[in-house]
């Protein structure tokens, strides 16, 4: 199993390194998400979630619609990965900055550096958000309060424990074995984020009857498929997706994540590595 995750970690470290290095003004983001998934299958892996690129105001959720023409402009670009080998994932982000506020970048990096020095087993969750929002605060910004880290388990790419990005007062105690996300966010802004109008994401939510044979033949392939992990929409083939795509959300059989975004209009950096802790502190997966 940690062999798989490790496994995993790899590729995402090589992927996001690469596809880093791409992102510049002008670049199309369709064109970076395709070589992101791509690259990954190519070595032996499968992507997680769809590649997320949230600009400037959008934290997280963000990935191209089908036949997307956007390029980036001078914008702080969260580029947000996930790979799994036969379901075990690893999770990490970078912040590409081509608007001119490295600080901001500086303040979520820190912030990452200072919650991993912290991990091993006995250590509070609280006390990793705690020593987030201090590094983030040093910087004279805002942690974005209700996004969070996350544990990750077999094709499920949030779960238990929820590694907060402030300090709280019940917090989870860490266990060696456990395999987490830390993800700080630092904002310019108020610290909060709510969903935006915009939705290219979506998840299995369960088995519903549907009466729609071209819905029901999507759902079944978004069963075989992704196996209850997130997907773009334009990862699906055939016809009429957008509508059955509708069938299946009024049904209850599929949810969406929408994109999210700074309730202020501020911009957001993020970084992001996953880990495992160990008896003596954690191994980092994604570096």
């Amino acid at each position: 199993m940690l062999r798989k995750y490790r496994t995993a970690g790899r590729i995402l470290a090589d992927v996001l390194g690469k596809a880093s290095a791409k992102i510049d003004v002008g670049v199309s983001l369709l064109g970076v998400a395709d070589y992101v998934e791509n690259t990954i299958r190519e070595m032996g892996g499968e992507p997680a979630f769809p590649c997320n690129i949230s600009r400037d105001r959008e934290a997280a959720h963000y990935t191209p619609k089908p036949n997307d023409d956007a390029v980036f402009g001078e914008e702080m670009v969260k580029l947000d990965i996930g790979v799994h080998v036969d379901g075990y994932i690893a999770d990490a982000a970078v912040t590409v900055d081509l608007s001119g506020h490295p600080e901001l970048v500086d303040a979520s990096r820190a912030a990452l550096d200072a919650a991993i020095e912290l991990v091993g087993p006995g250590v509070s969750t609280c006390e990793i958000g705690r020593a987030i929002e201090s590094a983030i605060e040093g910087f004279g910004f805002k942690p974005v309060s209700n996004l969070t880290g996350h544990g990750l388990s077999r094709f499920n790419a949030h779960t238990e424990p929820t590694v907060p990005n402030r300090s709280c007062t019940s917090g989870v105690e860490l266990r060696p074995g456990d395999v987490i996300a830390i993800e700080p966010f630092a904002t310019n802004g108020s610290g909060r984020i709510s969903d935006a109008p915009l939705v290219e994401i979506f998840g299995l939510t369960s088995r519903r009857p549907v009466r729609d044979r071209r819905a029901r033949a999507l759902l079944s392939e978004i069963e075989t498929r992704f196996k209850g992990l997130p997907f773009a929409r334009r990862w699906l083939r055939g016809e009429s997706i957008d509508y059955s795509l509708q069938r299946l959300i009024r049904a209850g059989a599929v949810h969406t994540y929408p994109v999210l975004w700074e309730v202020e209009g501020a911009i957001v950096s993020q970084a992001e590595h996953t880990v495992i802790v160990t008896e003596s502190g954690c191994e980092i997966i994604t570096r």
